[in-house]
């Protein structure tokens, strides 16, 4: 009798691991198909993200391009007036040191003059 009591409790044993493991299979594969069921979601969503950023940066990056075509060619406008700005300065400064080189120059010239023929009449 021992033989039969210790055959039931096994098979009672057994048929509870067998529920218990189909139970825990039955909630792995409940969530599997959920996660699969979420990540088929969100790659439709990063799909649409993905044509949507493709529709809509093409035109801002080409709008960006020509922006900056543009900055660039208002710098090298700038640039271009800046040095003709540079130029006409220096040119000014080159004559007016030129001028001012031959004023002083005839300045001390007159006064070397005027002070040599002053020195002449006061020995005389």
């Amino acid at each position: 009798m021992t033989i039969e009591l210790s055959q039931i409790i096994l098979n009672h044993g057994l048929t509870f691991l067998v529920i218990v493991t189909a139970i825990v299979i039955g909630v792995i594969g409940y969530y599997t198909v959920r996660l699969l069921m979420d990540l088929s979601t969100l790659t439709k969503n990063v799909n649409d993200t993905s044509l949507m950023l493709n529709t809509e940066l093409k035109p801002t990056l080409k709008e960006l391009n020509e922006t900056m075509r543009s900055v660039n060619s208002i710098i090298q406008n700038t640039d271009e007036g800046v040095g003709n700005v540079k130029s006409g300065i220096e040119n000014a400064l080159t004559k007016t040191k030129a001028i001012s080189e031959n004023l002083l120059g005839g300045f001390i010239k007159g006064f070397m003059t005027v002070f040599s023929l002053v020195s002449k009449c006061k020995r005389k």
